[in-house]
């Protein structure tokens, strides 16, 4: 009993700790009670904020991390900086469903019947019961093929596309219209109306393909729904669809530049800017000056129109030049060629304005690692939100550059070493720019498709509750890539 006896003592009588106070059992109690309350409200707003951030993360995720930290770097770091990169890459997209598109199986005319036309006008034979089996003609403007195509492969042999094909027109989020306007153009002058004998007197009109097409879309159901917003239409020569442009400027038109449009027929928030395709070969080699011996090289038609014309004045200039080659050419297998052997052995290729602000050219000069020299001061350039062009080209206000001795002195100061880093930087965002790549241009161009997606969603459920039709787009003032209104 005595153990227990002291242990009682023990904790029933103080010790006393020399210089404190001993605490009695009151104060311990009346201690304990008032940090309670102080440890509740802790707890409770612990809890509060993590509550807030779970939601925060549920409805408003920003920009993936990866996008966020390469613009971040883009804008604080130099050109040279090890850190610095010309693509910000779109990462995250497959953290959302793929976009529906529904592919609108049109009549023959407007798909296969043209390029059946285009067959017939070079002198080919084709097959009139299965006219499937003619082949699309290489050219500048084959987004509208290689698209189409596309959407025609079963799902399993489209890695990496942000856009599934669904076969229920209900299910669809877009309607893709697979008319192949760029081609048609091209059929026109080489069989135009009245230059066939008989029964082909009317061998082919693109205007009247154009108005047939308009009228066959506005009888389908899915097109009245939307007035036509949800439809993707590839117009990317700058003069296709031109008769009926007023007709279809609600859809999300695919397209080169705006350089034959008006503000309110096209827009940076509502379409999409495509690369031409390349027409010479991609450059396989590694990145390297000592076997580009030409500081500059151009080979196109010297003479366009509208802002165009600037390309005589360069040619006036540029020509005495010792280390600059400029030539005259016109489309064709032998120039082609030439083209292809120019770019592979030069630093710096030029693109001055076309009869529109854009060329195939730069994108022959990009897939041929050759420096681009950009002298168009309008000029619209594809996926502008991945690729910061300025380090991939140069660009050259057009006043200054036509001054003698200003354009090659700019160049002749760029150092080899700025120019491997621009080579770098090319053969990174090269993939973007070829359509035969598995995860390349038409990708790339879905991705952007789907993108507009939203305001598409936006501006049919707007137009469904307003009195009125408004004489203008709200969604437009384009060319200058400000919205006006939503």
């Amino acid at each position: 009993m005595m153990p227990y006896a002291k242990t009682m003592n023990e904790e029933t009588t103080p010790t006393k700790t020399k210089g404190k106070k001993p605490k009695t059992t009151f104060q311990t109690l009346f201690s304990t009670m008032t940090r309670k309350p102080i440890l509740k409200r802790t707890l409770a707003i612990i809890f509060i904020i993590l509550v807030l951030y779970a939601l925060f993360n549920t409805f408003f995720q920003p920009t993936d991390s990866t996008t966020f930290d390469s613009a971040t770097a883009t804008s604080t770091f130099p050109f040279n900086s090890a850190t610095s990169s010309s693509v910000q890459l779109a990462a995250g997209a497959s953290k959302f469903p793929s976009v529906k598109v529904y592919l609108y199986d049109l009549p023959e005319r407007f798909t296969y019947g043209v390029i059946r036309h285009h067959s017939l006008a070079r002198g080919s034979r084709v097959d009139e019961n299965d006219v499937s089996t003619v082949k699309y003609p290489g050219h500048q403007h084959m987004a509208e093929w290689y698209l189409f195509s596309d959407l025609a492969r079963p799902d399993s042999e489209r890695p990496g596309s942000p856009v599934v094909r669904v076969l229920d027109p209900d299910e669809a989020d877009l309607f893709f219209v697979p008319f192949f306007s760029s081609l048609s153009l091209i059929v026109n002058p080489i069989r135009p109306p009245g230059s066939g004998p008989g029964p082909e007197k009317n061998a082919y009109s693109d205007e009247e393909t154009q108005e047939a097409l308009v009228v066959w879309l506005e009888k389908q159901e899915y097109w009245k729904k939307s007035n036509g917003r949800d439809h993707v239409i590839v117009a990317s020569d700058p003069n296709a669809m031109y008769r009926v442009v007023d007709r279809v400027k609600n859809c999300v038109l695919l397209l080169s530049d705006f350089g034959r449009l008006r503000p309110d027929q096209g827009s940076l928030v509502k379409d999409v800017i495509v690369p031409y395709s390349h027409r010479i070969k991609s450059y396989e080699g590694d990145v390297g000056v000592d076997k580009r011996n030409t500081l500059l090289f151009f080979m196109g038609n010297r003479y366009r129109k509208e802002g165009g014309k600037i390309r005589d004045t360069l040619f006036q200039i540029l020509e005495k030049e010792d280390d600059v080659i400029i030539k005259h050419g016109a489309q064709s297998r032998e120039s082609r060629r030439a083209a292809s052997l120019g770019m592979h052995t030069s630093k710096f290729c030029l693109h001055p304005a076309g009869d529109t602000p854009s060329a195939c050219r730069l994108f022959d000069a990009i897939v041929s690692l050759c420096v681009p020299v950009i002298v168009s001061d309008s000029i619209e350039l594809p996926f502008e939100d991945t690729i910061d062009y300025r380090k991939i080209a140069v660009f050259v206000e057009t006043a200054p550059a036509t001054k003698p001795g200003y354009l090659v002195s700019i160049l002749r100061g760029i150092t080899p070493d700025r120019v491997l880093e621009y080579q770098k930087e090319l053969k990174e965002v090269k993939r973007y720019f070829e359509y035969e790549e598995q995860d390349g241009t038409v990708n790339e161009i879905w991705r952007q498709v789907s993108k507009k997606l939203p305001l598409i969603k936006l501006m049919i459920n707007r137009e469904k509750r307003l009195f009125a039709k408004e004489t203008e787009c709200s969604c437009v003032c384009t060319n200058q890539t400000a919205v006006r209104s939503l």
